[in-house]
């Protein structure tokens, strides 16, 4: 991702020298980006669309801060995700992904096939356990998995937008693949007897 392309260089360029409506283009660009990581952070359209909002408020507001060679759609998930995180610190409580999510965010949607019920049943349990397993995970944990594994981002944008080391954004990913490794080892292991 890196650099900014022409259309928002030049967009933050007119927002800075006080044209307002310019905003409109980051938010055209970028508004479906965010309301994905808001919404694989907090399972619920209304609080990521809530968190959406408060991003591209925050941005507005910090634009002046912004650093040009760097990715604006990294600077956006930044501020998202320390939204997300802070909303789910304050409320205590894991969120759950729903399931139906994470058969969308592995790529089968174009599949057609009919599974039969024990395939059904052993999926079903599988969704469900990655779920818990997802409930688990720290909030940093979870924002470098969904983002580097839903989002295909790369390490260098995860430790962009979560303000972290490589090396720290690889070992929250390494913790929470190895978490959910863990988690699925035992249904994989029933499964296959």
């Amino acid at each position: 991702m890196g650099m900014m392309d022409a259309q928002e260089a030049a967009a933050v360029k007119r927002i800075l020298a006080g044209d307002r409506d310019a905003f409109r283009v980051l938010v055209e660009l970028h508004s479906r980006t965010i309301f994905k990581v808001a919404y694989r952070f907090m399972g619920n359209e209304q609080d990521a669309d809530d968190v959406v909002q408060e991003t591209f408020l925050r941005a507005y507001t910090k634009l002046k801060h912004f650093q040009f060679e760097g990715s604006l759609r990294a600077w956006l998930c930044r501020i998202a995700s320390n939204h997300c995180i802070d909303l789910l610190n304050e409320r205590r409580k894991e969120v759950l992904i729903p399931a139906e999510d994470l058969d969308s965010a592995t790529g089968f949607d174009g599949m057609s096939f009919n599974p039969d019920p024990e395939r059904l049943a052993i999926s079903g349990e599988a969704g469900r356990t990655v779920q818990s397993a997802m409930a688990e995970l720290s909030a940093m944990e979870r924002a470098a998995f969904v983002m580097r594994h839903f989002h295909g981002c790369s390490i260098r944008d995860v430790s962009e937008a979560l303000n972290l080391t490589d090396g720290s954004s690889k070992q929250c990913i390494f913790r929470a693949v190895r978490k959910i490794r863990i988690a699925l080892g035992g249904l994989m292991m029933g499964a296959s007897r």
